[in-house]
């Protein structure tokens, strides 16, 4: 079988390994950039002499605009080509790193970090889509974890590194080094990865919804996250609610919508599935920020040696999540995934009792089961999730994931800045006692706990439709 893209002839096996490049490049990116910063953040709090919660906004505002334009671009995906969009956000991730490099001020920072967004939200939305549209039912769950193992490499490499190169080069290495594999997978995607899946084509982007749209997820996660700063933010959260109602009724009667409400009207184990990500996404995205800061901060580690330590989380998640990719396709996967979640939790609640006496024997091995249990979640849960739409709705499915994934990251990111902010109000890391970090660091873990525990039971309420379409190679 072979391929034509603009006149050069492409064999399947060549098309197979090329997007499988690009897919893991493009995850390990995403991740690394995420993990590694976490290094910084009391580094960059110290150079721009910003406070905890407005250095919080490195991250919040890079997640913010990634979710919220994750579902567009997978739409526009879908109708025009995935390489179409895969490959422009490889090139805005990689410009915005370099960018991002000679930022003067935390401000300018925050907002080359939203911009980075917007890239994260074109790759995101795209390279599981692709990897369905030219893989086989029986290879899915293999390339799936292959794919969830590249983004548990980032971030075990992210820690390691950036501890590695903020103690020695400073924190601008970080997206010196994201900027230049950034620019290498792009001239290998634009050369070789050919165009794929426009199953949707005969469709039209539908602008009001896409507005809607955009406008409910911004609105709700800013309105989260800077929920104890200001009664404005409190009135978008309401704002956003109402965006969220006028959005499901107006995509129930358009002609070509942006998510097909069918998805999840006609399909429970879908939401199942679906809120589980959510909510475990929401319920571990903000422990290496949290624990970069006890390591450095409270027990006095320098980001190398931080990095170093956290490093047993992610490096268990890559291990297991290759193996959970490969039982989920003989397994069912929301057993798997249910099974992992529920180890996460065991993770969580040995950290809800931390405190400055901790050994770091204790750290690493609840680091290390909060690892195992994520990472036997995550493929097996994708899996479940893509096993529930049709060929023509990868696209969009995949970028849902992608914004399950971005609100939890933002809801876990939003409760630490809401704890923070209300009980260190405008103190940066360094001015804070140890007492009220380990305190606001407990509660989140607590919080976190109980998110974990919600989650096992959605996920558990996970059924297979009778009639779900295989996907199409």
């Amino acid at each position: 079988m072979a391929h034509n893209d603009g006149g050069n002839s492409l064999t399947l096996e060549k098309i197979q390994s090329m997007t499988s490049f690009v897919a893991i490049i493009t995850s390990f990116l995403i991740a690394f950039s995420g993990s590694a910063i976490n290094l910084a953040i009391p580094p960059i709090s110290e150079e721009f002499h910003s406070s905890a919660t407005l250095t919080g906004w490195i991250v919040n505002a890079f997640i913010l605009v990634s979710a919220a334009l994750s579902v567009p671009f997978g739409r526009v995906a879908d109708l025009a080509g995935k390489k179409r969009i895969l490959v422009p956000g490889i090139l805005v991730f990689s410009l915005m790193s370099v960018a991002i490099v000679f930022s003067g001020s935390i401000e300018t920072m925050i907002f080359l970090r939203a911009l980075h967004g917007i890239g994260i939200a074109m790759i995101a939305s795209t390279n599981v889509a692709i990897l369905i549209d030219v893989f086989p039912p029986e290879k899915r769950g293999k390339v799936l974890g292959s794919s969830t193992a590249a983004v548990y490499i980032g971030l075990s490499v992210g820690p390691v590194m950036g501890g590695l190169l903020t103690h020695y080069l400073g924190w601008r290495s970080i997206f010196i080094f994201s900027a230049v594999l950034g620019f290498v997978v792009f001239f290998a995607a634009l050369k070789n990865l050919p165009e794929t899946g426009r199953e949707r084509g005969e469709g039209r982007f539908d602008l009001p919804g896409n507005i809607m749209y955009v406008g409910m997820i911004a609105c709700l996660m800013y309105g989260f996250s800077a929920f104890a700063e200001s009664w404005a933010a409190r009135s978008l959260m309401a704002a956003g609610a109402a965006l969220a109602l006028l959005f499901v009724f107006h995509e129930r009667r358009a002609k070509s919508p942006i998510i097909e409400i069918r998805l999840f009207s006609r399909n429970a184990g879908y939401i199942f599935a679906n809120l589980a990500a959510l909510l475990n996404y929401g319920a571990t995205f903000a422990v290496g920020y949290l624990l970069s800061i006890f390591l450095q901060v409270i027990k006095g580690y320098d980001t190398q040696a931080a990095g170093l330590i956290l490093i047993s989380q992610p490096l268990m998640m890559a291990v297991v999540s290759v193996i959970a990719g490969k039982l989920s396709e003989r397994f069912q996967p929301s057993r798997l995934a249910s099974a992992g979640m529920g180890i996460g939790t065991v993770g969580l609640f040995l950290f809800a009792f931390i405190s400055q006496s901790y050994s770091l024997l204790y750290i690493t091995i609840s680091l290390a089961v909060l690892g195992i249990g994520f990472g036997l979640f995550s493929s097996p849960n994708t899996n479940a999730i893509m096993s529930c739409v049709e060929a023509k709705d990868y696209g969009v499915a995949s970028s849902i994931i992608a914004t399950m994934r971005s609100m939890g990251q933002t809801s876990s990111m939003a409760i630490v800045t809401l704890i923070f902010a209300t009980t260190l109000g405008n103190a940066s890391f360094a001015n804070a006692s140890p007492e009220l970090l380990v305190l606001c660091t407990r509660i989140c873990f607590w919080i976190f706990t109980a998110e974990c525990v919600v989650g096992t039971i959605f996920s558990l309420q996970y059924r297979k439709p009778a009639a779900a379409a295989p996907p199409s190679a």
